[in-house]
């Protein structure tokens, strides 16, 4: 526990010098089935003042330019009508949220490699994306939603449609008034072109930071250094705050080498090393100004059957990493 109350110790001067709560949040995962008011109580507990929804929609490839959302065959919580009462319950517990479609490429392809092969097909895709994201801006609008995310780890079609993008941002803030985000990946959120239209500088942030098998914190902190200063950077000629629309960590040995890697594995659990990397970025982002906050990745509505002591994914449901954000979060209430 001497890493904790050295956590928290560093951070008397943030809960002190006057600087804006921040966005302590969660990833709330959409639920199967429709949940109640109960479900909420867990995020209360660990003192999380936000909450990330997830309404998705689907394509079959990477090369396929439709997109298909709020359908019947979907997950009640990935639908509408399930984003729209989870943001309620939230709400009812003074959660603020930050409304964050994404889209699933079936097989679980990733969606910065989504590419088309024609000019047709990318105009079909910029059409089909627009209705998608207009649709859930009406509702982040009717909801009064604090942030709205416009996309998703979506770097190739970012990068090559970058007039597309331009013309959209104005069009969602025709229907929706409040703060703008983008969720790129953090590798590619240095060439994201369109920061200058959103409130926040949006990072997925599953840096690389050790290949040691269980990290210390102090070796996780040293390794952020190179990280953090370009994202100084960009900040600095971008005069935006900076948002970790996702952070996070598993609990199994070597989480800090490749964070972003969800592949199926078992065993090799390590409990110490997700809650030492918790620590790190902790103590290196939370106390600068320029950083708005960040969601943690993730979280499930069925608190009691999930994660726990023999499970290695990224929630800190059931873990000691839940302590140590239900300390952490407290602190900046």
């Amino acid at each position: 526990m001497k890493h904790l109350f050295l956590l928290l110790l560093s951070f008397i001067f943030c809960a002190c010098s006057g600087q804006h709560p921040k966005i302590n949040g969660v990833s709330f995962v959409g639920a199967p089935n429709e949940i109640t008011a109960a479900t909420i109580d867990p995020i209360v507990n660990v003192n999380a003042n936000w909450a990330a929804v997830m309404p998705f929609g689907f394509i079959k490839s990477l090369d396929t330019p439709k997109i298909v959302f709020n359908m019947d065959r979907q997950w009640w919580g990935e639908r509408r009508d399930g984003a729209k009462k989870t943001i309620e319950l939230l709400q009812n517990r003074e959660i603020n949220v930050m409304l964050k479609p994404h889209i699933w490429v079936w097989h679980g392809e990733f969606t910065g490699d989504i590419d088309m092969i024609s000019e047709e097909d990318w105009k079909t895709l910029e059409k089909s994306y627009e209705k998608f994201i207009m649709f859930y801006a009406e509702l982040a609008e009717e909801m009064n939603t604090p942030i709205f995310c416009i996309g998703t780890e979506l770097h190739t079609f970012v990068q090559k449609r970058t007039d597309f993008w331009s013309q959209l941002i104005p069009k969602i803030k025709t229907v929706y008034k409040g703060k703008l985000t983008y969720a790129e990946n953090w590798d590619q959120y240095t060439k994201v072109p369109f920061w200058d239209q959103l409130d926040y500088i949006g990072i997925d942030a599953y840096f690389p930071l050790s290949q040691s098998k269980t990290p210390n914190v102090e070796e996780l902190k040293k390794g952020w250094q190179k990280h953090k200063n370009a994202i100084v950077t960009l900040h600095t000629k971008i005069k935006k705050q900076v948002l970790f629309t996702e952070y996070g960590y598993r609990s199994v040995y070597n989480t800090a080498k490749e964070p972003w890697d969800s592949n199926r594995l078992e065993g090799n659990i390590d409990l110490q090393g997700q809650e030492n990397a918790l620590t790190a970025i902790y103590q290196e982002f939370w106390n600068e100004p320029w950083f708005a906050g960040g969601f943690l990745w993730k979280w499930y509505h069925n608190h009691s059957e999930v994660g726990g002591a023999d499970n290695n994914r990224f929630t800190i449901q059931n873990k000691p990493s839940e302590q140590l954000i239900k300390e952490f979060y407290s602190i900046n209430q």
